[in-house]
């Protein structure tokens, strides 16, 4: 559809853009990214033919677009530049059918049925006809781009480009119109070109990524392989970190800010920020926690500063746990934004914990257990179990600062140290009387300060892992045998 060869071009005989060369197929939605003073708009203006190239050149459908007239032009491509103020007070109706003018022949212009279709067509897809006799003028920003994308389809183009189309636009705004252009990419092989100032949106909705820098192409790949750490800190000169979109396979880039020294006082996580009732066990901390999670609520991974595992009782209805749990909470006084809840039914009294150190690792580990629905893992296929509540439930706080490969490595040790305390036991699978590996819906909480050293694991070859292994093993059966003995 599109293809540049070895582009470059200015102004004033100063060259912008230096050797581009790219190809945007039918259908495919492409971005373009950069700092300011990268070339963006540059680039655009070059390929929409406003700008001229001093070399290279600019095809669509395999033809120079200087072989093209402006009005033939027209109906290959169409643009939306950035929003700006206009004179001209024209209604939307008006606004949207002056994208038709590429369509009309000769001095004397009717207007056609087909052009009537048309503008009926694009005003519902970008949801205007109800305001289609007002001023432009007297609409928002957010609705006046969304006139402005209607003028632009009128034009029937196979390649619309778009300049910062989401700028100044509010988040719904922002979504509707990007939604509308991946939508007439996937379903009618509209074919679009963007500039995007932000790098999560681009990473959303493009298939591909131009990244410029200093006027020279830097990268071109799908987001995956343009958003990387390294190369968004060297062509922005920023610090940044990468991670995945929860729901959608596409990166995300987060900005990190200079943290002034000593922003945070030292925090020490433990016994005394413990508090233990009849209802619930309560941690709170000063400051919030990076934490990985699988409670009934501030399950995954996240930041949450307090941490209540509740009794409930075992004939408990687990028919909505988390909403249940959710109200629970919020008639407590918490906040559901930064709480990890847990559920057992076991006597809250029994838990055990301790505050676990060694050579300047710190650790403050607590376990509630109790063994009644017991399971074998490795037995368990076509088994049906009681839905009981949180029968094993354990804490982990380090005082540290762990990587993603420690919070993962934590559980895996946890688990491993947990299954052992139940060997030594002897508690079994009332179903396989096998050695139970844990309990049908055991719950695990590993969270981290984030302050002084990094503790890059906590596989037991680790001084963190050996900790983590031997406090939960130990926690674990001292919690079993005061529920036992209970």
């Amino acid at each position: 559809m599109l293809n540049l060869e070895h582009v470059s071009g200015g102004y004033d005989g100063e060259s912008v853009i230096q050797d581009i060369s790219f190809s945007v197929s039918q259908g495919e939605f492409f971005g373009i990214l950069g700092p300011n003073g990268s070339g963006k708009t540059t680039l655009l203006k070059m390929i929409s033919g406003l700008i001229s190239c001093t070399s290279g050149s600019v095809q669509v459908d395999n033809r120079s677009i200087d072989h093209f007239s402006r009005k033939a032009l027209a109906k290959k491509m169409a643009v939306l530049p950035q929003l700006t103020a206009h004179a001209f007070s024209y209604t939307v109706r008006e606004t949207v059918a002056l994208g038709r003018y590429a369509h009309h022949q000769g001095l004397f212009q009717r207007w056609t049925p087909e052009d009537e279709r048309v503008l009926y067509t694009v005003m519902e897809q970008t949801n205007i006809t109800v305001f289609q006799h007002q001023a432009v003028q007297e609409l928002s920003g957010g609705e006046q781009q969304r006139v402005f994308l209607a003028q632009a389809l009128a034009q029937q183009p196979g390649l619309l480009l778009l300049d910062e189309p989401t700028n100044h636009l509010d988040l719904a705004y922002q979504k509707d119109l990007l939604d509308l252009l991946k939508k007439g990419a996937e379903q009618e092989g509209l074919t679009v070109v963007s500039i995007f100032h932000d790098l999560n949106l681009a990473s959303l909705y493009c298939d591909r990524l131009l990244l410029l820098d200093k006027g020279r192409e830097r990268a071109i790949h799908t987001p995956d392989g343009v958003l990387s750490e390294r190369l968004i800190k060297e062509v922005y000169k920023t610090n940044v970190t990468k991670y995945p979109h929860p729901t959608v396979a596409k990166p995300q880039m987060h900005l990190l800010p200079d943290k002034a020294e000593c922003s945070a006082e030292a925090v020490m996580i433990g016994p005394s920020m413990l508090t233990i009732k009849q209802e619930h066990i309560t941690l709170t901390s000063p400051i919030p926690l990076r934490t990985l999670s699988s409670g009934v609520c501030g399950a995954g991974i996240g930041w949450n500063s307090a941490f209540v595992n509740r009794h409930v009782p075992k004939n408990y209805d687990c028919s909505d746990p988390e909403g249940e749990m959710h109200d629970y909470l919020e008639k407590n006084g918490f906040n559901m934004g930064m709480t990890v809840g847990m559920m057992t039914a076991v006597q809250l009294s029994d838990a055990a914990y301790s505050l676990w150190e060694r050579e300047h690792v710190s650790l403050f580990t607590v376990v509630t257990a109790g063994v009644g629905n017991a399971t074998d893992g490795t037995q368990s296929v076509g088994a049906s179990y009681p839905l009981t509540q949180g029968t094993i439930n354990i804490w982990l706080f380090v005082n540290g600062h762990l990587t993603e490969e420690a919070f993962i490595q934590a559980v895996m040790t946890a688990t491993e140290a947990k299954a052992q305390a139940l060997r030594e036991l002897d508690i079994r699978d009332k179903r396989t009387n096998t050695i139970a590996t844990g309990t049908s819906t055991d719950s695990i909480l590993v969270a981290a300060t984030q302050q002084g050293e990094t503790l890059s694991y906590a596989g037991t070859a680790t001084v963190l892992g050996q900790l983590i292994g031997e406090s939960v093993y130990t926690e674990t059966k001292k919690a079993i045998e005061r529920s036992q003995a209970g």
